[in-house]
Order: structure tokens, then sequence, then C-alpha cells
């Protein structure tokens, strides 16, 4: 397995810790860090050069030319897919986007 550089940028890591406040605040501490940790593992797992998905299909993300991958369902992560590197460029609720 190649595995490719991930750099992740500051509003990806923003948007992650606006959903983990979030759950935190519903009284969830112990879940809001295993959200987080879940999410930076798959930003990490996106590394993997035989992982390609589909470009976005968000306009705005269109033409920045982002990939989308889907985490747990409800978030997109939008990604610039590179040969040596992968970055990790926005995280949204996917149905704030809809």
């Amino acid at each position: 397995m190649a595995q490719r550089k991930v750099a992740i940028l500051q509003k990806a890591a923003e948007e992650v810790a606006h959903v983990a406040y979030f759950i935190e605040s519903k009284g969830l501490p112990k879940t809001a860090k295993k959200f987080v940790d879940e999410s930076f593992a798959f930003f990490h797992k996106l590394g993997d050069s035989r992982i390609k998905h589909k470009p976005c299909t968000v306009l705005a993300w269109k033409e920045e030319d982002y990939r989308c991958a889907n985490f747990k369902k409800k978030y997109i992560v939008a990604y610039l897919d590179l040969d040596d590197e992968v970055i990790i460029c926005d995280f949204a609720l996917q149905k704030l986007l809809l």
C-alpha cells in the first residue's frame, strides 16, 4: 500500500472541532473525542493511493477540482488528490450542501 502525505487545512480541522463541540455541549465528551479521533483517522486513510473518490458535485468544490468522500453517511470530506499528497480542504454536514 503506497501511503501519500496527508495535509489537513485549518478550515477542515475547525469544522471537525465545531461538530465535536456541539456533541460535547450535549453532555457527551467521550463521544466528541471519539468523533474527532475517527475523523482524523479517516482523513489519513485518504492517503492510500489506491483510493480514488468521485469529483465533488457541489459547485464551489467542483470549480476547485476537489474530490468528495462520505464520512459516517452524514458528512462530506472535500480534498485535493495530488500525486504525492492529499490535502483535506473542507468538512461539511451533507444535508447543508444539498
